[in-house]
């Protein structure tokens, strides 16, 4: 009798947090800990400079995303790179390259180094399509084996 094969388990996702929620996490070969978290989201941003004539598509908008990042264990560098947004037809945006005086404040630093009981928090500016939403926004660093989801809630 031969044995019947079996379905593989489905992988699950968990549901997106909401904007607010702090996720905490472990990094146990790099002997360090923190949280991160999605504080707020806001599209329509005004600036001197284009998010259209930076992507070089029309239509384009700034938006800013409010993070913060703290150290509970060890040492290491807090930087925007992770963090990007999601649309519902599978397009991410990453944080723009531009930082043009007039953009929100205070600013999240490309990167700086975090220790114990440090938290550094501040806003990222985005280039996104002005007639939709990101659907989340995505905290996916190297070391993550699962990204972290915020829901961005409509208008």
């Amino acid at each position: 009798m031969s044995a019947s094969p079996t379905a593989a388990p489905e992988a699950t996702t968990a549901a997106p947090l909401r904007l607010g929620a702090t996720h905490a996490w472990e990094d146990a070969n790099a002997g360090v800990s923190g949280t991160s978290v999605a504080l707020s989201y806001q599209q329509g941003i005004k600036s001197v400079g284009s998010a259209a004539e930076e992507t070089g598509t029309p239509g384009y908008v700034w938006a800013a995303l409010e993070l913060k990042v703290c150290s509970t264990k060890g040492t290491f560098a807090a930087t925007t790179s992770p963090w990007t947004l999601a649309y519902t037809d599978g397009a991410r945006v990453e944080p723009s390259g531009s930082t043009w005086d007039d953009f929100p404040k205070p600013e999240f630093p490309v990167e700086t180094t975090l220790t114990p009981g440090k938290c550094v928090r501040g806003k990222v500016v985005y280039p996104v399509p002005g007639d939709s939403r990101p659907e989340t926004i995505v905290y996916a660093p190297a070391s993550a084996t699962t990204p972290v989801e915020w829901a961005v809630p409509a208008k």
